[in-house]
């Protein structure tokens, strides 16, 4: 394979971490567990409105919030993770390919032993999409992924709204981002621009969603594609809300509260899984019911929220993001955390953004 190519704004290789997109992560993975949960325990379908479930079920509103909604951000950070770390790869090794080639198939590997536990798993899906479209991207202009982005979400919306295609274009448009310079302005809280976005994604979604709410009423073929393109503009405008919030005082609460599921959310993903299984089998959890199902979800997310702050202190990494690491770069990764400079800030902002982390 030829050299990649460097059509973004240079950075310097000991930039600190975005803490934006730790953030979004902890805020995605809290958004997803919830719908999760029941299809672990195997014990229903996902919160999904439609003909079955009554307008004024509160899981037809649950379900018009969540589903389908986080899993786009996870989707596009991975993309956007993706392109940090072949940037990283450029700079710091002869054969940038096999590194990424290497951190997909890893997580390939990872995916099939998490697969023995729940047939639901994504991450197989997402090594084999990245190896196919992600990995090879890394090598053309930016804006031919900008435009191979939107023909594949273009597509992915046409015939029903999800599948590999709409997850390809997610990563698509996440390394877009990086490539185009734009992931490494979040820091600077571009409030205006968020704002203007934001309020775009919110007059889309709720057209989007007047659609999925009559289809899903009525019945027709419609549902899928109109809740394709209401999971994508709400996915959105979660994304811009959540970013505008870190611009004002809130932003140490936030960072409290999601930055350290974030930071160690491909660990907490997977453990997640196995707690729900425990809930369900040794408690008799039958999930049947949303209260039951959120507070299982709290449950574990406190859990992991508790165990992640703990960890950190500690550690660069989560646990399988520690060996997830090690397989990418082929070499065994510094175990213990580095003491934050004077310029960091106390949450360790000193772990290179371009590590791959």
């Amino acid at each position: 394979m030829g050299a990649m190519t460097h059509d973004a704004p240079a950075v310097a290789a000991t930039r600190t971490r975005i803490v934006a997109l730790d953030v979004l992560r902890g805020f995605a993975l809290c958004g997803i567990l919830p719908v999760n949960v029941p299809i672990i325990a195997a014990t229903g379908p996902p919160p999904v409105p439609g003909a079955a479930t009554a307008v004024g079920d509160p899981l037809f509103w649950f379900g018009l919030a969540t589903s389908q909604r986080f899993l786009p951000i996870f989707a596009l950070l991975f993309g956007t993770g993706f392109a940090l770390l072949a940037d990283a790869a450029a700079q710091r090794s002869p054969k940038p390919w096999l590194i990424l080639l290497r951190r997909l198939l890893a997580l390939f590997a990872i995916g099939l032993l998490h697969l023995l536990l729940w047939r639901g798993e994504i991450l197989t899906a997402y090594a084999l999409v990245g190896l196919v479209v992600l990995l090879p991207s890394m090598w053309l202009p930016r804006w031919a992924v900008a435009v191979l982005s939107a023909g594949c979400l273009t597509l992915a919306i046409s015939s029903g709204g999800g599948g590999p295609l709409l997850v390809a274009g997610l990563f698509l448009l996440g390394a877009a981002l990086v490539r185009y310079g734009v992931v490494e302005y979040l820091e600077e809280g571009p409030v205006r621009a968020l704002a203007l976005l934001g309020l775009v994604f919110a007059a889309g979604a709720a057209a989007a969603l007047w659609w999925q709410i009559d289809a899903a009423t009525r019945n027709t073929p419609a549902l899928g594609p109109a809740m394709g393109v209401a999971g994508l503009l709400l996915a959105g405008l979660y994304v811009c809300a959540v970013l505008l919030l870190l611009t004002t005082p809130l932003r140490p609460v936030l960072r409290v509260a999601f930055e350290p599921l974030g930071r160690m959310a491909l660990t907490n993903y997977l453990t997640a899984t196995v707690l729900v299984l425990a809930a369900g089998r040794l408690l008799g959890l039958g999930f049947d019911s949303l209260t039951e199902t959120l507070t299982t979800a709290g449950a574990v997310l406190t859990l992991q929220w508790a165990w992640s702050t703990l960890w950190l202190r500690r550690h660069r990494q989560g646990p399988v993001e520690r060996l997830w690491r090690w397989a990418t770069w082929g070499r065994r990764p510094k175990h213990r955390a580095r003491p934050a400079p004077a310029t960091a800030n106390p949450a360790g902002e000193s772990t290179p953004l371009r590590d791959g982390a």
